[in-house]
């Protein structure tokens, strides 16, 4: 599983992802960094089978719109730390998985998850 974590949130998630064993990038490490546009960001996940990571909801209007970025998972926790951001990650990352053989939008937020229809 690999994903592509967007601007607003820490690239520790990145090393978090990592350590438990997906492949991760963050928009840092493209070529335009965190200046990435939000189309260019979906091309290179829809490209690279992999799943955006965003706070943004125009990635799910994006998605629901014109099916891009193809999976998406939205955070919407609300403003919280980064310690504990990535904690909970670490907490729900088999149902994340889990959430993504169901459907290509998954939301997240300090409950759990919303899996949305596909």
């Amino acid at each position: 599983m690999k994903f592509l974590v967007d601007a607003q949130l820490p690239r520790a998630l990145v090393r978090s992802l990592r350590e438990l064993g997906y492949e991760a990038q963050h928009t840092w490490s493209l070529d335009f960094g965190n200046r990435t546009p939000d189309a260019a960001i979906a091309s290179i996940a829809d490209r690279e089978a992999a799943i955006v990571i965003s706070k943004d909801l125009d990635f799910m209007n994006s998605h629901i719109l014109s099916d891009s970025p193809k999976r998406l998972l939205l955070v919407s926790t609300g403003n919280i730390s980064n310690r504990v951001l990535i904690r909970l990650f670490e907490q729900h990352i088999a149902a994340i998985i889990t959430a993504f053989d169901e459907s290509n939008l998954v939301e997240f937020n300090q409950a759990g998850l919303v899996i949305h229809e596909s």
